[in-house]
């Protein structure tokens, strides 16, 4: 009888995991297709600069937050700025298709940025950053001024946090960084504890209760298109030990729109709160929950305001 038992629990231990396994498998064939073949991709002294583009009216140049790429550029894209801009999306250094130049820095992703804006014969163009695309953001609005119209930031790092919240957001980025390094164990992560990935990812869980559907959809697409993970562990990787701007940004002088939620746990709010007091001039549209999913809990007002923000630098511009 005991015999007959563990020869069951070893059946179905053997089926549990032949299933698991199947489904890994089809995941990541489906993720791998999603980001293959889509994109262009440039050689630059800065290695090869993958990117897709998109869209009519004005240029906008959409980056990334860490464990993306252009796909993840491309569902910010559709989330903040609907159909109303021509979007172009770069996956960043170590992301998907984009190298990570050895020794490179966030400057020279900025000026892989402007390489990228040659090639496709864009004079200006303004920038929206998303969480760790906030620093090779600001980079390029300092050390290309006369490319970026405007500048908005949301959920975006830009210095080193001292209090407890930077050390908590610094333990965070690593688990995720960590949990990057391989296809599996993410896969892993999110088909058995996305909320605990949602909170991982900023989102405390007084947020997570009172999403509805449709927010729940966005931040599942998020976090789903961080799969493959292992196409994305370099730029996940730089994004960890990459120096951040910090004081230097005190000579930006592009319009400059900081959207935060104070309850941000992955990118805390003392980024916010220094990015906007540091830019002359720059504004800082807060929002008290949210967490690091903003862009999904207050999609209509992010949308609105980041809109009327591109589009009056736009037509100051021509004025």
């Amino acid at each position: 009888m005991k015999r007959r038992i563990i020869a069951m629990l070893v059946g179905m231990f053997f089926v549990l995991t032949t299933l698991i396994w199947v489904k890994y498998q089809r995941d990541m064939r489906v993720s791998y297709e999603r980001v293959q073949g889509k994109s262009s991709i440039i050689s630059t002294p800065y290695g090869n600069v993958e990117y897709t583009e998109g869209g009519v009216g004005p240029d906008v140049l959409v980056i990334h937050g860490g464990g993306g790429g252009y796909d993840q550029g491309e569902l910010l894209t559709h989330t903040v700025l609907g159909d109303k801009f021509r979007w172009i999306t770069p996956s960043r250094f170590g992301y998907l298709g984009s190298s990570l130049p050895e020794g490179a820095t966030y400057d020279d992703q900025a000026h892989a940025y402007a390489k990228l804006l040659d090639h496709l014969k864009v004079e200006r163009a303004a920038v929206v950053g998303f969480s760790a695309g906030g620093p090779s953001a600001l980079l390029f609005a300092l050390l290309h001024p006369d490319r970026v119209s405007s500048l908005t930031l949301i959920s975006a790092g830009a210095t080193n946090v001292a209090e407890e919240a930077g050390k908590q957001g610094e333990k965070k980025g690593k688990m995720l960084s960590n949990l990057m390094q391989r296809d599996f164990p993410y896969w892993v992560s999110v088909n058995l504890f996305k909320k605990q990935i949602m909170q991982l990812m900023g989102a405390n869980k007084e947020v997570i209760a009172t999403l509805s559907p449709e927010q729940i959809k966005v931040m599942d697409q998020v976090i789903d298109y961080m799969n493959p993970a292992a196409l994305r562990k370099s730029g996940a990787a730089f994004d960890h030990y990459a120096a951040l701007p910090n004081e230097r940004i005190a000579g930006i002088r592009t319009p400059t729109l900081v959207v935060h939620a104070e309850d941000d746990t992955l990118q805390p709010y003392q980024n916010a709160v220094f990015t906007s007091s540091t830019i002359p001039g720059a504004r800082l549209l807060s929002f008290e929950n949210g967490g690091h999913f903003l862009v999904a809990v207050e999609q209509s007002t992010v949308s609105r305001e980041v809109y009327m923000h591109i589009s009056d630098s736009v037509f100051e511009t021509k004025e």
